[in-house]
């Protein structure tokens, strides 16, 4: 979608293009209020800004609509979309591989009370393996702090490729 679209889109369209990246709602409106924006990266400062306010509660409602690392996601439309392409590297993982994602996934619901969240995007499976074994170590706080910041991550990355900058996209 092209920038100059989104500022003008009424506000539950761009709503629903902003909650594809993270639905948190506090988050999503203040993005929809802050239009027009001049660029893209004008948007991200702001939503990075506003997600390093993130609480435990902001977590874990966007969590809600996050599938398990290793599982074929099957939302429609387009967050289930942005969820298959973050996780097409895990097509090719190894079985093994698969497995002990599987059981780490497991492991960490039990540890933490939620699923394991990481920016699947650019990494192999066998990072994403290394990462979920080394966060299960970790201590509530400094995983929710991680989790928070692996969000942020994935919503970033989702405005960059929902959003275009006008001069770019003619």
């Amino acid at each position: 979608m092209l920038l100059s679209e989104f500022n003008v889109a009424d506000a539950s369209t761009a709503a629903s293009v902003v909650r594809v990246w993270a639905d948190i709602s506090a988050w999503i409106d203040a993005i929809v209020a802050g239009r027009p924006y001049a660029s893209v990266a004008e948007i991200e400062a702001l939503a990075a800004a506003l997600a390093e306010r993130w609480s435990v509660d902001d977590l874990e409602a966007a969590l809600a609509h996050h599938p398990r690392i290793g599982e074929r996601p099957t939302a429609a439309g387009a967050e289930g979309d942005a969820s298959r392409r973050e996780q097409a590297a895990m097509t090719t993982a190894a079985d093994e591989v698969t497995a002990r994602i599987a059981v780490g996934n497991a492991a960490y619901e039990e540890r933490f009370g939620r699923v394991f969240l990481i920016r699947a995007a650019g990494r192999t499976p066998d990072e994403i393996l290394a990462n979920l074994e080394r966060r299960l170590a970790s201590d509530p706080e400094a995983e929710t702090v991680e989790a928070t910041r692996q969000l942020a991550e994935i919503a970033l990355l989702r405005l960059r490729g929902a959003l275009t900058d006008d001069r770019m996209g003619a």
